[in-house]
């Protein structure tokens, strides 16, 4: 996607696309941080962040998703929690258009890039604290984790130890650190974790003026590109997700059951 500032031309892209995914045979439908709304502007953007049940976008998505019968892992939208501050949050909905599960991002995106790009998130959002998977999706187990999140081992390594198949890492990559690490890191999660990792990303120029990286990728357990819908513009690309590759991944090289807490 290329979010902009207005959450229901976005709803009507995330609506577009989750009917298109069905029609071609989709089984599941992910999409990136920040879907709903997309903006640097947080005074204007104050005007869109609202609690969850009267956020636009999602309610969309759900009606979407139960329309087309289809599974959504809506990579995470911008909602006001009952504290008065916001979270940064995934939602997975089911074919009936049920929210399945929710969570809350991790880790908060608080750097100064050598390009001059400065990024506090947590001046206005509120850091998650619960690993969440989801069982019996279309892609089996799935872990939910949110674009900064990446950088962090210890939350991969939990999702790994909770026999995740597959792990969704939705983004709204900066263009310098995406040039430098998104390819890599995504490849690392998905051996490391010897399962899927699907990675729905932001791209292009946007409304509020920033640049994304794109790249939206899926990979498989032993860390091969099965899909990388480049930097340039949104799109939907579909990618078949062979279960059974992660039980062959997992016999040649058994890291996860080999793994050994190390003393401190």
């Amino acid at each position: 996607m290329t979010s902009g500032i207005d959450p229901e031309e976005n709803a009507a892209v995330l609506e577009g696309a989750i009917a298109r995914a069905a029609g071609e045979g989709a089984e599941m439908v992910f999409t990136p941080e920040m879907s709903g709304l997309l903006d640097r502007d947080r005074k204007r953007a104050a005007h869109s962040i609202v609690p969850e049940q009267d956020t636009v976008p999602l309610a969309r998505a759900r009606e979407a998703a139960h329309r087309a019968g289809i599974w959504v892992s809506l990579g995470s939208l911008a909602v006001e929690t009952q504290d008065g501050r916001w979270a940064n949050r995934a939602f997975v909905i089911d074919p009936g258009g049920d929210i399945a599960a929710r969570y809350d991002k991790i880790h908060m995106f608080d750097v100064d890039l050598a390009s001059g790009e400065s990024w506090r998130e947590s001046n206005a959002y509120r850091a998650g604290e619960k690993v969440v998977t989801v069982p019996d999706t279309p892609v089996g187990r799935l872990g939910l984790s949110i674009c900064y999140d990446i950088r962090f081992p210890a939350l991969f390594q939990a999702l790994g130890q909770a026999q995740c198949d597959c792990i969704a890492i939705p983004a709204a990559f900066t263009a310098p650190t995406g040039k430098a690490h998104w390819h890599v890191l995504q490849r690392a999660r998905a051996i490391e974790a010897s399962a899927f990792v699907v990675a729905a990303a932001q791209v292009g120029e946007h409304a509020d003026g920033r640049r994304t990286y794109g790249h939206s990728l899926v990979i498989d357990p032993w860390g091969e590109v099965s899909l990388d819908m480049g930097g340039e513009e949104p799109e939907l690309g579909f990618a078949d997700i062979d279960l059974a590759r992660i039980a062959e991944v997992r016999a040649q090289v058994p890291s996860l059951a080999n793994r050994r807490e190390i003393a401190k």
